[in-house]
């Protein structure tokens, strides 16, 4: 029998890219650079600064470095480290 990965809620009609480790961590950096106000938000077209939104996602993605340590393949690692440091330093830039 054929395992089906979608819950049925109907993700295949919506045109949804499949999800994996990389894009996942470019969807919460790309919600980071909407809160830090480098980027419109894509429900209201606004540019917001909400810089404790921010460093929330900056958080999850810092938490999801230290618990994938050495789980994830070199490709991973790179742009996890590579989102983390960009979104650090606009934050500080930012903030300070």
């Amino acid at each position: 029998m054929a395992e089906n990965k979608t819950c049925g809620c109907g993700e295949h009609l919506m045109g949804l890219p499949d999800i994996d480790f990389s894009t996942f961590v470019l969807s919460l950096s790309s919600s980071a650079m909407v809160n830090l106000g480098e980027a419109p938000d894509p429900s209201t077209g606004r540019v917001d600064f909400q810089p404790h939104l921010a460093k929330q996602v900056i958080d999850i993605l810092s938490m999801l470095q230290q618990k994938t340590k050495n789980g994830l393949d070199e490709e991973e690692q790179k742009l996890l480290c590579e989102m983390l440091y960009t979104l650090r330093m606009k934050y500080v830039d930012k903030v300070e």
